[in-house]
């Protein structure tokens, strides 16, 4: 991995951001903004479609030669060997409700291989990004994830529990929520972003697609945590998310009733 095409990640979302900043801004004064429910349930706007727009036409010319996956957008390109998965707003529903929580996200992937993650926040202007033995970064500074070694210390979040039902983690979720010393729905991509910088132990998700979760695996994992899925394997492409810092990385997993084993650090 170059530094380059890191760069390159952190440039499209902030410009991917920036596109739906200007409709966030313009909705909060507002100015209507059409929005859509899509098959799954989940609203879609056209805040999300112009941002998505925006990220392809940087893709297009700066990397025409990639296939590009994208939530609202659909898939360019499927043969190339590499990849830019992108969620121009993650968060929508956040989006719509005029709360900041919300980001835009891209990974560049060959394969299951991430080389590249980058989230922008663009109401607080905060940015986390990494790529794999380049550590992470917030803020021109290193992130790194907490020391916390209790559970009954930890911070653990989740985005909305139904999500977790739909995949049947509720239950270990409910037991670990009690067992905490903070359990809440700060979720999306802010709360993989929590964990990044050390401000929260544990970001659960029992069902994301690759634009959500790819960019967070480098993330994650550069700042000294662990990233699987709810089966306890490494990878972004699997069942749902659970990222974690690295000392309370087994015993959290195990609270979940989730495989862990040394070959997931």
């Amino acid at each position: 991995m170059t530094r380059s095409l890191l760069e390159a990640t952190i440039d499209l979302a902030k410009v991917t951001g920036r596109v739906a900043l200007d409709h966030y801004k313009r909705h909060a004064r507002g100015e209507r903004l059409d929005v859509e429910m899509k098959k799954d349930g989940s609203p879609v706007s056209a805040a999300d479609r112009a941002s998505e727009q925006a990220a392809r036409d940087f893709i297009h010319r700066h990397f025409p030669q990639d296939g590009i996956l994208g939530e609202e957008l659909g898939e360019e390109r499927p043969e190339a060997p590499r990849r830019w998965c992108i969620d121009p707003i993650d968060g929508t529903k956040s989006f719509l409700a005029g709360t900041p929580l919300w980001g835009s996200l891209v990974a560049l992937v060959e394969g299951q291989e991430v080389l590249a993650g980058a989230a922008y926040f663009p109401v607080t202007d905060e940015l986390v990004a990494a790529a794999p033995g380049s550590g992470c970064v917030t803020a021109g500074a290193p992130a790194g994830v907490s020391t916390i070694a209790d559970i009954a210390q930890s911070v653990v979040l989740t985005t909305d529990e139904r999500f977790l039902d739909s995949r049947h983690c509720l239950e270990p979720w409910r037991t670990l929520e009690n067992q905490a010393r903070i359990a809440r729905t700060w979720g999306d991509c802010f709360g993989y972003y929590l964990v990044a910088t050390g401000r929260a132990e544990l970001m659960t998700d029992g069902i994301l697609s690759p634009w959500d979760a790819a960019c967070f695996l480098p993330i994650i994992e550069e700042a000294g945590g662990v990233f699987t899925d709810w089966d306890g394997k490494r990878t972004a492409f699997g069942r749902g998310v659970i990222a974690t810092n690295r000392v309370l990385a087994g015993d959290l997993r195990r609270a979940l009733s989730v495989p862990f084993s040394e070959a997931s650090r």
